[in-house]
């Protein structure tokens, strides 16, 4: 029983370009990718190489270009285009349902059924025949949510399989995995590819890339720099291929730290299932950079620090004083505050106003008696809404309804009302304008000059390079190397890309 398969296309893209708010993030871009191949598309945080993927997985809309299957013009505008055409998209965040088996997500939406009623034989015959044709080897009883991760996104590509999907778009598929999973989800790749699938992959590992793929994309700044054969590159050619700009610098740098300043904030051996013997020390007015890839362990780190993960060893001291067990609560006590990577899971309340936001993390210092005294409430929130340069209505108009700008802005707000020692800061302008951004590098510089110890993570390595005074590079979750500012740029990337 041999499933039935859309014949693979050679892909084109003719001068796909994408903006948004008149910022582009890709432009001109212009390539082939043949039946069959594994085409590798390679650049540094920003370049546009997500873009893409999702501009082939109908997730976004070009805003110019083409994108042709087999020389025919083809509008991928929706999720359900692409996989009429036979393209699948693989995000980092896998579309499955844990509480299901793996037979139950492959088919998902598609069980097989007569007259309404379900028909598990079929499905099960299905299955297997799947499995035969493409190599897989995977329990279908299995519930998903006990899977390692690894095993999770073959059950996420097998299930593309199943719809007739000959061309999978993977972003980042290894980034959460160890060696051993890495090995194997590279082998099914390989195999897939011999079979005839097409398989576009955006990856930071760069050896991995040079070990799989037959050709390579490199974006810059959204710009196409060269389509080429893998074969013949180093990872050294490609990070020199990756970088080729000059370092944006910001109107301000971070003033000195003085020479007799208190060690504030000190970490050694910190050990999670992310991360690995991690150690640091921040300074009172200095701060700290973590550069590295995605999955290197940056933000592990910070929510390590911030007690938000569970130690399996390691101790975390503040002003010398070792904190025992930490938790969220017993860090917040200690004069610790996180920005987290995202403002909408994790950060904010966004169908509540920005007042009660910004109020919500200092409330028990206002209260007596358990009630709150409002006026005190008011005038803090104001003096903070102005500091931040929050702008729209603060009171009784869901913060979800700004910009993402204002909501960064009250992000770091909330915890300015009682400012902290030490300030975790990850991703401190995602998502945000160029006026924003500056208000945010401003205040972060603000905050360090009034002698706040700041560890700050940034995708975007001239992020991390303009606001610190010293960046550590994480690589699988250790760190690696330390550089002074001003640090050379190849340097740092060569650290975060390189094996020892």
């Amino acid at each position: 029983m041999r499933h039935q398969l859309i014949a693979t296309p050679t892909i084109g893209l003719d001068g796909v370009g994408k903006s948004y708010n008149g910022i582009s993030v890709l432009r001109d871009v212009s390539f082939e990718i043949a039946p069959g191949e594994i085409h590798g598309l390679l650049g540094e945080n920003g370049a546009g190489k997500s873009t893409l993927l999702k501009i082939l997985g109908g997730a976004i809309t070009a805003d110019a270009g083409r994108v042709l299957f087999d020389s025919v013009p083809t509008r991928l505008s929706s999720p359900r285009d692409s996989i009429a055409n036979g393209v699948s998209l693989i995000a980092q965040e896998l579309a499955l349902v844990p509480g299901r088996s793996v037979l139950e997500n492959v088919f998902l939406g598609g069980w097989a059924n007569a007259a309404g009623v379900a028909r598990p034989g079929t499905d099960r015959q299905r299955f297997d025949a799947l499995c035969a044709e493409f190599g897989f080897d995977l329990d279908p009883n299995a519930l998903v949510g006990s899977l390692p991760l690894g095993t999770a996104q073959q059950v996420e590509i097998l299930k593309a399989l199943a719809r007739g999907s000959r061309i999978l778009c993977l972003d980042e598929p290894t980034a959460a995995l160890g060696e051993a999973e890495t090995a194997q989800l590279l082998a099914v790749l390989r195999e897939l590819a011999a079979r005839g699938t097409t398989i576009v992959i955006v990856s930071h590992f760069l050896e991995e890339v040079l070990g799989i793929a037959d050709r390579i994309t490199v974006l810059r700044d959204g710009a196409q720099i060269t389509t080429e054969a893998a074969a013949g590159h180093t990872t050294e050619s490609l990070v020199k291929l990756m970088v080729g700009r000059e370092v944006a610098a910001l109107a301000r740098t971070p003033e000195p730290v003085p020479r007799d300043a208190p060690v504030v904030l000190s970490a050694e051996g910190l050990t999670t299932d992310r991360i690995v013997d991690v150690g640091l020390q921040v300074r009172a007015g200095e701060i700290v950079g973590l550069a590295g890839l995605v999955g290197s362990g940056r933000s592990e780190t910070l929510r390590a620090l911030f007690g938000a993960v569970r130690l399996a060893a390691g101790e975390i001291a503040v002003d010398g004083e070792v904190v025992r067990r930490p938790t969220i609560r017993r860090m917040i006590g200690r004069g610790l505050a996180l920005v987290p990577e995202s403002r909408k899971d994790e950060g904010l309340i966004l169908r509540r106003d920005t007042a009660e936001n910004i109020a919500l993390p200092s409330l028990g210092a206002r209260q007596v008696g358990g009630v709150v005294r409002r006026g005190a409430e008011r005038a803090a929130v104001d003096r903070v809404v102005t500091t931040v340069d929050v702008r729209g209505s603060v009171h009784q108009v869901p913060l979800g309804a700004l910009s993402g700008g204002n909501q960064q802005k009250a992000l770091f707000g909330k915890w300015l009302v009682r400012p902290p020692k030490v300030f975790l800061i990850d991703e401190p302008t995602r998502g945000v304008d160029i006026g924003a951004k500056v208000r945010i590098h401003n205040l972060i510089l603000d905050l360090a000059a009034a002698g706040t110890a700041v560890v700050v993570v940034s995708s975007e390595l001239d992020e991390v390079m303009a606001l610190s005074h010293r960046i550590l590079v994480m690589r699988l979750g250790r760190i690696v190397a330390e550089f002074p500012s001003p640090a050379d740029r190849e340097d740092i990337m060569s650290a975060a890309f390189l094996l020892e």
